[in-house]
């Protein structure tokens, strides 16, 4: 079963086939970077009009190497969380589509579709195992007890891991998005500034404000010629702080709940920094790679196969669900 997956629920335009929920076929992605990052962050208006222009470009792309629409028995798209204007614009295309290709649909949890590209590594996960996903619109570790069987354990309260990493990078003249230039900066520094660690002991749940205000303030006092001089340092500080709570939550988790596997999905998984943390205490660590570790069509491709399998199809009336959880 070939599934072309349509993935617009923030500022990534992109589609992908995927075969039977684990063999990539195409995995094609538009992104919007540029776009955005005169203002530091996603536009929502912006983005919405932006998918406009590259959906059918990107879906085209991606069925090329599948044949066409020909080449594939279904659609799926993710319906939630995400923007509403964004989400609206895949999900209207997808069952535009599937009308008049007479294909089924199915809507995809983004959340999971996120964990459904560890299934397009060559050695994926096999259930039970905890699950950290950390992107810039939402952290959150979940216990997966089986594919399709999912338990929030804890969520962010404030700001994502990413959307922290993408502030902070803007505290400190980086470009937007900030996840990587901020990564290259740490590499280069010394955690020499002593950065809270929110919530590190306490339960499952994350809180990334504080910390962000804690290294806007440290900013503000070392003044600009001087932030200039210890940039380095103060990205390889803040990252470490943010890297070191997200690690011990979820290696404290494989530890109460009796898990050999831990897995890391998401915008943050790329960081080789938390690999590193993660794979220091966990007996068995699972990353997509780096690829597939933002937001793609791909990874929703593979959820919509879990999706068709429980019979989730995409109604036509149907509306985005922009707060939708998982589990």
């Amino acid at each position: 079963m070939r599934i072309l997956g349509i993935e617009t629920s923030c500022d990534e335009t992109a589609a992908g086939v995927v075969e039977d929920g684990v063999r990539l076929i195409s995995n094609v992605v538009a992104s919007q970077a540029r776009l955005h990052a005169p203002y530091g962050g996603v536009v929502p208006e912006l983005a919405s009009r932006e998918h406009e222009v590259n959906l059918i470009p990107v879906v085209r792309a991606a069925l090329e190497p599948a044949g066409g629409m020909g080449g594939v028995d279904a659609l799926a798209v993710t319906v939630g969380p995400g923007l509403q204007g964004s989400l609206l614009v895949g999900m209207t295309f997808a069952k535009a589509a599937a009308y008049a290709a007479r294909l089924p649909a199915y809507a995809v949890n983004h959340l999971e579709a996120h964990l459904a590209a560890l299934r397009l590594t060559r050695a994926p996960p096999e259930p039970p195992f905890v699950a950290l996903l950390a992107t810039g619109g939402h952290t959150a570790l979940y216990d997966v007890t089986a594919w399709g069987d999912y338990r929030t354990l804890g969520e962010t309260a404030d700001d994502a891991a990413g959307e922290a990493f993408d502030k902070v990078a803007r505290l400190l003249g980086m470009p937007y998005p900030g996840g990587p230039p901020l990564e290259r900066a740490a590499a280069e520094g010394t955690p020499a500034f002593d950065f809270p660690r929110p919530m590190l002991k306490r339960g499952w749940s994350f809180s990334f404000a504080g910390l962000k205000t804690s290294v806007a303030l440290r900013v503000k006092g070392l003044g600009e010629g001087e932030t200039a001089r210890r940039r380095a340092d103060l990205a390889a500080s803040f990252q470490e702080a943010a890297l070191e709570v997200l690690a011990a939550k979820a290696l404290r988790a494989c530890e109460a709940l009796g898990r050999e596997r831990l897995a890391v999905v998401g915008g943050v998984a790329a960081n080789e920094r938390l690999r590193e943390m993660l794979a220091a205490g966990a007996a068995a660590v699972y990353c997509p790679r780096p690829g597939l570790c933002g937001d793609n069509g791909a990874m929703v491709a593979a959820a919509g196969f879990l999706a068709a399998a429980r019979g989730e199809v995409l109604d036509a009336a149907a509306d985005p669900a922009p707060s939708l959880g998982l589990g």
